[in-house]
């Protein structure tokens, strides 16, 4: 995971960074990706930034092809953001590897009271579940998406591997609370948990908690 390299694509004139993670064959993951999404064999793993206020309708077919242009082949998981992704953070903990790029200038929680509102009151809501609405690009756009990549390094079943992704979630809130923010993500997060392949006398690990 340390090993991710960091390219460059362009996007509406403008060059941005990407981090692609290339492991190759022999992965399971499972994600919550707009690209790669779900339970399946992957061999790499694509997060690239793009510009504020980002309006293709496309964005698999778009990350698939900045992927490509970097010579990524065979399947794969595609995440995006418009966070810093030179701001990145990186560890490991008990065989585990993480990469995390965060922005949490747009957060809120994910079960929040709701109240009738008119479009006049729009930014009343905002304040309330302590997020941004309404147009947010230009000089005054604060990103909002944590993605989190992580691999185990043990082969898991796909219940295991569901069970890891929830506890990814269940830290990324603890980080959330010990950082100040007074909420449980953006609308936007993703996360990827990957694990080898049982194999080799190797089987899957049934638990992950």
């Amino acid at each position: 995971m340390s090993e991710a390299g960091l390219l460059e694509h362009v996007e509406q004139g403008a060059r941005w960074p990407a981090l692609l993670w290339t492991p190759g064959p022999g992965w399971r993951m499972l994600s919550t990706a707009v690209l790669g999404g779900g339970w399946g064999e992957r061999h790499w793993v694509l997060n690239a930034q793009v510009p504020p206020g980002y309006g293709r309708t496309d964005p698999a077919d778009h990350l698939a092809a900045i992927a490509a242009g970097a010579g990524a082949t065979g399947p794969g998981v595609g995440l995006m953001t418009a966070a810093h992704l030179t701001d990145r953070g990186w560890a490991t903990d008990g065989g585990v590897h993480a990469l995390v790029t965060a922005g949490v200038g747009v957060h809120g929680w994910a079960a929040a009271p709701t109240r009738d509102v008119g479009a006049d009151a729009a930014s009343d809501v905002g304040a309330d579940i302590g997020t941004d609405v309404g147009p947010r690009a230009g000089a005054g756009y604060h990103a909002g998406t944590v993605n989190i990549v992580f691999a185990l390094p043990v082969p898991l079943s796909p219940s295991a591997l569901v069970n890891a992704v929830t506890t990814a979630t269940e830290a990324k809130v603890q980080a959330l609370r010990d950082a100040g923010y007074d909420a449980s993500g953006t609308p936007t997060d993703a996360v990827c948990a990957a694990a080898p392949d049982a194999g080799r006398g190797r089987s899957e690990d049934p638990f992950a908690g």
